[in-house]
């Protein structure tokens, strides 16, 4: 070979950046395949009984592992419940969210009731199972305790924020108040609702989606009011 030819090389800098990347794909991987077999444990033995020694075994990896990628018991449920709200693999906030911005671009009353309902039908079958798990653990620690009150509280703001919206609409029956219009909603877009009638009454998902838009529709809605065609204000999801 002659002396002036040289070989290509690769420099430092690009094996040090591909190293690195490789390392936060497998450790990604890695906290997907713990986060499934936590949720997989979860709703099989129930919290109590799903110990870090059982998520690793399910998952294949060492308990020190769970700690380094996923954190504690509670914050892995918290993790779940999170994932489950947004649809996602990952905690997106209210207005962030696809259906959340398809509401608010909706100007009718009964409309963005409509498009909520079928969120609400989307939602549930990924969160209801793990509300229950959470429920169920009742006071196993303060963290538990702490997450179940915040879920509930957010919610309860979420729609006083999604009532003053449909107020806006001057679509709502006058004697009501933003906040007999938000519990209204609040009562029946929780997991015991969605439980009774999907789960233990064998509703279709079609059959929930639609009694619970019509039923909003009929408590809240003056049906003499004429239908809105203004812009619509702003939405808090779940």
């Amino acid at each position: 070979m002659p002396d002036d030819v040289k070989l290509p090389t690769t420099s430092p800098t690009t094996t040090r950046s591909y190293n690195a990347t490789n390392r936060r794909a497998a450790a990604e991987e890695t906290r997907h395949s713990v986060i499934e077999a936590a949720r997989e444990c979860f709703l099989k033995l129930g919290y109590r009984r799903t110990t870090m020694a059982v998520i690793a075994g399910r998952a294949g990896v060492a308990i020190d592992t769970i700690y380094a990628t996923c954190g504690k018991k509670p914050e892995i449920l918290r993790e779940l419940i999170e994932r489950a709200i947004s649809g996602q693999d990952a905690a997106i906030p209210a207005l962030q969210r696809a259906y959340v911005q398809e509401i608010q671009a909706i100007p009718d009353a009964g409309g963005k009731l409509r498009r909520y309902a079928r969120a609400i039908r989307e939602i549930q079958p990924r969160l209801a199972p793990l509300m229950h798990v959470l429920h169920d653990a009742g006071s196993a620690t303060p963290e538990l305790e702490s997450l179940w009150q915040e879920i509930a509280d957010r919610r309860a703001a979420n729609m006083r924020i999604l009532a003053a919206e449909l107020v806006a609409t001057g679509q709502i029956r006058q004697e009501l108040s933003i906040d007999e219009v938000a519990d209204t909603i609040w009562v029946m877009n929780g997991p015991e609702f969605y439980t009774m009638l999907v789960d233990e009454r064998g509703w279709s998902f079609d059959r929930f989606e639609s009694w619970l838009a019509d039923t909003w529709i009929r408590l809240l809605l003056d049906p003499d009011a004429p239908t809105s065609t203004g812009p619509s204000g702003t939405l808090s999801g779940t």
